[in-house]
């Protein structure tokens, strides 16, 4: 279902699932994932995204091509200047959910997808070392269905994250995970005596 909430400005789709292997590809590659993210703002030119991202245009065209050959962006409007028509693309979804797929049969071959929360360790270093990381993990033993819940109320909270107004000079990473364990748990607690009258 299409949202018109303030960020982006333009209209997509909440949730998409990425399957096809070109899409796979498509989202493996960090420059294409930072266009990507910086697309959740607001649609942008080839020229904007090359700037914002101190890269040749050339470079940026060729990832965009490709994120649009994926059917993970489009040309959400263009703008006439000078004679020639300028395209402003988007995504698609807000989130592309995927799973993480092996691109051959081998158990050894790297998946197509990065591993989210191993990006945002290595992207958080820097703000580790100046003591300026916020970070938290905890571990609960729940019902798989439960896990599926919070996970769906972490994902309206990212989404909330991505709509907060624009401003500042630091662009701050938010990072979420969800994942099972072989963390040790309590044993189920047993039923309290009942007091004798």
């Amino acid at each position: 279902m299409p949202n018109n909430s303030r960020f982006p400005d333009y209209d997509l789709a909440d949730v998409v699932d990425v399957t096809a292997p070109a899409q796979l590809r498509a989202l493996a590659s960090p420059l294409r994932d930072a266009i990507l993210e910086l697309l959740l703002e607001r649609a942008a030119t080839v020229s904007e995204l090359a700037s914002a991202l101190g890269r040749p245009k050339s470079t940026v065209a060729h990832h965009v091509s490709v994120l649009v050959d994926a059917h993970l962006l489009r040309v959400v409007r263009t703008r006439r200047v000078r004679a020639i028509d300028e395209r402003y693309y988007g995504r698609t979804a807000r989130i592309f959910r995927v799973g993480t797929v092996s691109p051959t049969d081998s158990p050894t071959a790297p998946p197509y997808c990065n591993n989210d929360l191993a990006t945002a360790a290595a992207e958080s270093v820097p703000a580790h070392q100046a003591d300026q990381l916020s970070s938290i993990v905890r571990h609960v033993r729940i019902p798989r269905e439960q896990a599926r819940e919070f996970w769906a109320r972490v994902l309206e909270l990212a989404n909330d994250y991505a709509q907060l107004p624009r401003g500042g000079d630091v662009v701050y990473g938010f990072a979420a995970g969800l994942y099972p364990t072989d963390y040790p748990a309590l044993p189920e607690a047993e039923p309290a005596a009942e007091d004798p009258d």
